[in-house]
């Protein structure tokens, strides 16, 4: 079960990059492409500073939890503003779950 969680973690990694990624292309502006490979840019950046095993600045405790709610609420917000409310919704919980049960098994 614990290594199950552990790739859902991993997915719901890709999923935030995902929904910021569909955020930007599905914007109604002439560089969509351009706000499309920036958004995950932007959290991947800030993913290898902040969150990442090896990150420059890793965080722990509330800080870290801090980081992960911004971090993964900035996927679920991006697929709510493009319109795909379902899907953020989804993904939020899924998020939630994962998050809840990898603190519980200390993952």
């Amino acid at each position: 079960m614990k290594a199950a969680n552990s790739g859902v973690l991993f997915l719901i990694e890709l999923g935030a990059l995902a929904g910021a990624a569909y955020w930007g292309f599905t914007r109604d502006v002439s560089a969509a492409w351009l706000l499309g490979l920036a958004a995950p840019a932007v959290l991947v950046a800030l993913w290898a500073l902040f969150g990442s095993p090896r990150a420059k600045y890793r965080t722990s405790g509330a800080g870290r939890v801090g980081f992960e709610v911004f971090w993964f609420g900035a996927g679920a917000l991006a697929l709510f503003a493009s319109g795909a409310q379902v899907w953020g919704l989804a993904f939020a919980v899924v998020c939630v779950v994962s998050k809840a049960l990898a603190v519980a098994w200390s993952q």
